[in-house]
C-alpha cells in the first residue's frame, strides 16, 4: 500500500457502472504537501488519528514535524502500537493487513512550563510588540504605547529579554514621558498602568517562563535521525490550553519565526517541515483584522519556505475565507448539523470539495463514522483530487498517552536534552535602567550633601569686632520649600558635560543598532540580528 514520495491515509470504496465494488488506496502526494491542509470535524469522530498517520507518514518520509498534543494523546507517537481487535480488523477490511506494522516514531518533547518537556523560550524582543499586543488584548492606544517602548529600546541600544525587562522600561518611560511625548508621540499614564497590569495576569498565568533564555533554536525543530526519518516535535499543550490567548500567540509566533528564518527554496519534493496547528480557531477568534490578514499572508508564503501548515479544528468556519482558499489537501471527518451555525457548516465542507458524482457529500459529513473521513488531496499540477469517502487507516504508534515514566524515558534521550534547561539572565534593560536609577540617586545624595554643606557655611553667625556674635538682619539665606522643591527638579534634570558626551554617543550607537533591527511580517526580528 506504500508508495514512493506518497503517505498512505486509507482506502475508499467505489461502484463501477454495473454495480461491482472497487478499491483505490487514497494518498497524500509529498510534493504538494507543502500547499497546507484541513483537518476537520465533530469531537470523537477521529482528527487526532488522522493526524497520527500524517505524523507518522511525514516522519517515515524524513519530513520533521511539529504538533501541538491538546489533549495529551499524541504522545503515544514515540511508542510501538499494541495489537488490538478492532485495529487488525480495519487493517484487513482496506487490505492493508500484509503491510501494517507497529512502530514508535523519534520524538522530541517541548513544555512552555518545563514541567512534560524541554522548556521553550523566546524574548520580548524577538517576539515583537504586534504578537505581543495581541497576547496581552490591548487596545489600538495601548498598541501604540506598546510600540514605542519597543522603538524606545532600539533606539536606545536596550534589550527586552524578559516580563521584567518590559516592565522596567514601561516605568522609565512613565518618569520620562514628557521628554519622550515630544519625539515619539503622547505617552498616556493610564495606557502604561493599564499594560502593566496586562503584564501581571499574564505572568499569573505562566508566561514568565516563556520570555527569556535560552531561546528556543528553530532549527531543533527540523532535526532528522541517522537513519533519515524526521523528528517529531511535540508540544505538551493540555496545560497551555488553560491560556488559549497565550497557546495560539505561542504558534502563531513559532510560525512567524518559521518564515523570517527559513531561506526560500520554491517547490521541493518534500516539505523540509510540516506544522500542524490544533485548535485553530482559538487563533482568529477575537483576533483584530489586520493580525487575521497577516496570518492569511504568510500561510500563502510560507509554502516557499518549504514549510507545509495544517489546521487542526472542528468546523471549517472556524478558519477564515482567505485562509482556508490555501488548504489544498483536506480531511473531513463527521459533522453534526444540530443548529443552524452546524448546517451551515456541513454546506461549506462540502461545497468546498471537487464533486463526486457518485456522493452526496453534505448528506454523507453527517452520516460518517468514527474513523472515516471525506479526503481529497492535490494531485499533478496542484488539482485537487475527486472526493472520495476512505476508511482511515490504522496507526502504527500507540493509541492513547505515554505514561510519566515513558515521558521522562524519552525526555532524557533526547538530542536536546540540557540545551534549554538553564535560564540565562544576562545584562538587559532590567539591569541598564536600575544601574542608572541607582547612578542618579546617587548623584542627587551627594548633591544634597554638598547643597547642606554650603547651607551651613553660609548660615554662620556673624562676629563683631569686639567678639559678640550678632545676629543677620539683612537676608534670610534659608530657600522656602517651594525653591527647594524647584531646586532639586532642576539638579534632577541637569547633566554634566561627560554625561551629555556619553548619552550622545550611546544614542548614536543605540541609533545605529536600530536601524540594524528589522522587523519581519509579524513583528518579529529577522534573522541577521
Amino acid at each position: 500500500m506504500f508508495k514512493d514520495g506518497e503517505i498512505y491515509l486509507g482506502t475508499s470504496f467505489l461502484k463501477d457502472s454495473d454495480g461491482q465494488e472497487t478499491s483505490q488506496g487514497e494518498y497524500l502526494n509529498l510534493k504538494r504537501a507543502n500547499r497546507h491542509g484541513l483537518i476537520t470535524g465533530a469531537t470523537g469522530t477521529g482528527k487526532t488519528v488522522s493526524l497520527q498517520i500524517l505524523t507518522e507518514g511525514f516522519s517515515s518520509a524524513g519530513v520533521p514535524v511539529f504538533c501541538a498534543d491538546v489533549k495529551g494523546d499524541l504522545s503515544g507517537l514515540a511508542a510501538k502500537g499494541e495489537p488490538k481487535d478492532f485495529l487488525a480488523k480495519r487493517a484487513e477490511q482496506i487490505g492493508f493487513s500484509d503491510d501494517y506494522s507497529f512502530d514508535s516514531v523519534p520524538t522530541i518533547f517541548w513544555d512552555l512550563f518545563g514541567e512534560q518537556g524541554h522548556p521553550v523560550r523566546t524574548t520580548i524582543t524577538d517576539m515583537g510588540p504586534l504578537l505581543l499586543a495581541r497576547l496581552l488584548g490591548l487596545n489600538d492606544t495601548q498598541e501604540g504605547i506598546l510600540n514605542i517602548a519597543f522603538k524606545l529600546a532600539d533606539d536606545e541600544g536596550m534589550l527586552l529579554l524578559d516580563l521584567k525587562d518590559l516592565r522596567a522600561l514601561l516605568v522609565n518611560m512613565e518618569e520620562r514621558r514628557k521628554e519622550l511625548s515630544a519625539e515619539y508621540g503622547n505617552i498616556s499614564t493610564a495606557s502604561i498602568g493599564a499594560i502593566q497590569r496586562d503584564l501581571l495576569v499574564l505572568e499569573q498565568q505562566g508566561a514568565e517562563q516563556f520570555f527569556g533564555e535560552t531561546a528556543l533554536d528553530i532549527l531543533d525543530l527540523m532535526r532528522t535521525t541517522r537513519d533519515g526519518r524526521g523528528v517529531v516535535s511535540i508540544l505538551a499543550a493540555d496545560k497551555l490550553m488553560q491560556s488559549p490567548r497565550l497557546y495560539a500567540t505561542f504558534l502563531l509566533w513559532l510560525l512567524s519565526e518559521l518564515f523570517e528564518e527559513l531561506p526560500e527554496v520554491g517547490d521541493l519534493d518534500q516539505p523540509r517541515l510540516v506544522f500542524f496547528f490544533d485548535e485553530a480557531h482559538l487563533l482568529f477568534e477575537d483576533a483584530p483584522k489586520v493580525l487575521v490578514d497577516k496570518v492569511e499572508q504568510v500561510v500563502k508564503l510560507i509554502r516557499s519556505k518549504g514549510v507545509g501548515v495544517y489546521f487542526v479544528t472542528q468546523n471549517p468556519l472556524d478558519v477564515p475565507d482567505g485562509v482556508l482558499s490555501q488548504l489544498g489537501n483536506r480531511v473531513q471527518h463527521a459533522l453534526r448539523a444540530f443548529t443552524p451555525r452546524d448546517q451551515k457548516a456541513v454546506k461549506v465542507a462540502a461545497d468546498t470539495f471537487r464533486p463526486n458524482p457518485a456522493l452526496d457529500t453534505r448528506q454523507v459529513i453527517m452520516e460518517m463514522g468514527v474513523g472515516e473521513a471525506l479526503v481529497s488531496t492535490l494531485m499533478k499540477k496542484g488539482v485537487p483530487s475527486i472526493v472520495q469517502r476512505t476508511l482511515i487507516r490504522p496507526p502504527s504508534s500507540r493509541i492513547g498517552p505515554l505514561s510519566e515514566a515513558e515521558r521522562r524515558d524519552v525526555i532524557a534521550n533526547s538530542p536536546v536534552f540540557g540545551l534549554y534547561d538553564k535560564v540565562v539572565d544576562r545584562e538587559s534593560a532590567y539591569e541598564v535602567l536600575k544601574e542608572q536609577a541607582e547612578q542618579k540617586a546617587k548623584r542627587e545624595a551627594q548633591e544634597r550633601k554638598e547643597e547642606d554643606r554650603q547651607r551651613e557655611a553660609r548660615g554662620r553667625p556673624k562676629k563683631s569686632r569686639t567678639g559678640f556674635t550678632l545676629p543677620d538682619f539683612d537676608r534670610d539665606d534659608r530657600p522656602t520649600r517651594t525653591a527647594r522643591k524647584k531646586a532639586s527638579r532642576r539638579r534632577s534634570n541637569r547633566q554634566t558635560v561627560a554625561e551629555t558626551a556619553m548619552k550622545s554617543i550611546a544614542r548614536s550607537v543605540a541609533t545605529s543598532l536600530g536601524k540594524a533591527l528589522v522587523r519581519g511580517i509579524l513583528g518579529s526580528l529577522k534573522s541577521g540580528r
